[in-house]
């Protein structure tokens, strides 16, 4: 079984959960179960300590800082890419390779149906997102989520068919960077990052983009450039990663802390800045404690956005999308 990962700040909350299932353990397997039903001892311990630990939950989650967000972007039980696409999607047709060099793992894309039978919706979208692993082997399979310049080339392959079928396309976003090796600088990183911002800046079929996770540098904006940005309500997106801008700044990262309230790279920041669209709420705790809600609330997004886009004359479309990207950015001295 899995060991259960529990963040620094979650400690308190962590054993008083602990406690309270203690105490449930305690009252069903009581012997006199019954007698202590009735005397409400142990329930009224109980119920006493389900309220504090529902208090010390909103307590936690409603004020976290901005580090403990990356914290929880980074959690690695929080749901990826693919669970997404299971999870919210049907007929899922994975797509491989760029045609140039080779298949890049850490981003995956296809075809795949969203629906919602009640609202009369149903879309064939282009999925494409970063996908990080769960244990070692998968993540050196994925490597950690950070995609080499084939694996942008694979994204843009796929936006292209999307559009040639006249197709909408989702982007998921989660990764601590665009690969750094050398070998990826070698064959074209900056300039495949560059040419999908150009080429998705003028695609002609509706592109929403949404932060489930991590959003760092070019690795993030290389599938993020959209009509509409969504971004999760715990996740993190900026042009440096705290830890990165401390060793910058400070020469160390015991400053990433201070670099990450410096940076302000919440949902709620870049909301204020306008360089987000819209926040996705995450249950109390994170998109971890509740992976299935969590993806039922960005299938609706979706499908609202898809449904005013697809409404969308397209020239009126992409020139405002590029109207979007230029104005960011743009200030005037007085």
């Amino acid at each position: 079984m899995a060991t259960k990962v529990v963040l620094g700040f979650e400690k308190p909350l962590v054993e008083l959960e602990e406690k309270l299932d203690e105490m449930r353990v305690c009252l069903k397997n009581s012997a006199g179960e019954r007698a202590i039903a009735e005397t409400g001892g142990l329930n009224s311990e109980i119920e006493a300590l389900e309220s504090k630990v529902d208090a010390l939950r909103r307590s936690i989650y409603n004020n976290l800082t901005r580090w403990q967000k990356v914290q929880l972007a980074r959690h690695p039980e929080r749901p990826y890419t693919l669970d997404y696409i299971y999870m919210m999607t049907q007929d899922f047709v994975e797509l491989a390779g760029d045609r140039r060099y080779s298949d890049d793992k850490a981003i995956v894309g296809g075809f795949a149906t969203i629906e919602d039978a009640e609202a009369g919706f149903s879309q064939t979208v282009m999925l494409i997102g970063h996908q990080k692993g769960r244990d070692t082997k998968d993540n050196l399979y994925r490597n950690f989520g950070m995609a080499q310049p084939e694996g942008y080339r694979k994204a843009l392959r796929l936006m292209k068919l999307a559009e040639k079928f006249n197709k909408p396309v989702v982007t998921l976003i989660d990764t601590p960077g665009a690969f750094p090796g050398i070998e990826a600088e070698e064959r074209g990183q900056a300039e495949a990052i560059a040419r999908n911002l150009f080429e998705m800046s003028a695609l002609r079929v509706p592109v929403v983009c949404a932060i489930i996770g991590e959003g760092a540098s070019g690795g993030a904006i290389g599938i993020g450039l959209g009509d509409r940005i969504l971004m999760a309500e715990n996740a993190w997106y900026s042009v440096i990663s705290p830890e990165s801008c401390s060793s910058i700044l400070w020469r160390s990262w015991k400053y990433k802390e201070q670099a990450a309230e410096a940076l302000r790279l919440t949902a709620d920041d870049l909301l204020e800045q306008g360089i987000i669209d819209r926040i996705l709420p995450e249950p109390l705790g994170g998109a971890h404690r509740e992976p299935e809600t969590m993806a039922a609330t960005l299938k609706s997004v979706l499908i609202e956005e898809l449904k005013t886009l697809l409404a969308r004359d397209t020239d009126d479309l992409v020139a405002a999308r590029i109207d979007k990207f230029s104005g960011m950015g743009v200030w005037e001295e007085e």
